[in-house]
Order: C-alpha cells, then structure tokens, then sequence
C-alpha cells in the first residue's frame, strides 16, 4: 500500500508507484513530495549534510504490521534532473522513488558490490524506465 503526501500536486504516475509497492513488499509505504530547502533540513538533521538531496529513505524498525519507511523525493532536484535529461518529472520521480524502495528494503550502494545498482537496472527495465541515478554517476 503507497500513502502519498504530494502539497505541491506534482505530476506522479501513481499507478506505476502503486504497483512498484505492491510487487516488492506487503508494507505500507509513505511517499512525501517536498521543496528544496525542506530537504535540505532534514538532510542536516538526519544525515549531518547541510544541503539539499533528490531523495532520502527513512525505513522503520521491523515488527508485526510495522510499515516499510517513508521515502522523501525534493520535486525541485527532480523537475530540474529530468529537464537536463530530457524525460519527464514523473519518470524522474519514479526512479528516485524506486531508488528509495531499494533502500528501504535493505540495499545500500555506498557499501554493498553492486547489488543495488544491478536491482535498480532490472526495476528500470521491469517498468521501462529511462537510466537512473546509480547508472547516471558511473556513465
């Protein structure tokens, strides 16, 4: 199930994030849509970085009917990277939403050898997406 917090009324494809959820995990998600500087304030407060991110993942400690995390996508960094990539914001949401389920299900580029970037491209071919944030920084 996706809870989605969207104050700005961003384009999303809902449907496509619904089944995202729905195919990954039997959890509730939340999806918050926020502004550059919100994100920015919640990067310092949850990861000592004062600046602003595309998307953060907050997942929640594993117990019965516990959901899965809250994944927070800044809608300016989106409208702004798929403008320079030539797609469109909700494909951009779309992979930074589901670069935000990888890590809520455990994954974490930073550590791991690759696990996370070879998830991600299957995940982008699976709901035909264009490239993502992973295989963006290593072209």
């Amino acid at each position: 199930m996706l809870l989605i917090e969207n104050e700005f009324n961003i384009a999303l494809h809902v449907k496509m994030l619904e089944q995202i959820c729905e195919e990954h995990t039997p959890k509730e998600v939340e999806l918050l849509i926020i502004d550059g500087d919100s994100m920015q304030e919640l990067n310092l407060a949850y990861r000592g970085m004062d600046k602003t991110t595309d998307v953060l993942s907050f997942p929640i400690d594993d117990f019965p009917h516990a959901p899965l995390g809250s994944i927070v996508i800044n809608h300016e960094l989106a409208a702004q990277k798929a403008k320079e990539l030539g797609h469109s914001v909700e494909e951009e949401i779309t992979l930074l939403f589901i670069h935000g389920m990888l890590h809520l299900l455990g994954f974490d580029h930073e550590v791991d050898h690759g696990e996370m970037r070879a998830k991600e491209e299957e995940w982008i071919k699976q709901y035909n997406l264009p490239a993502s944030l992973i295989v963006r920084t290593e072209e």
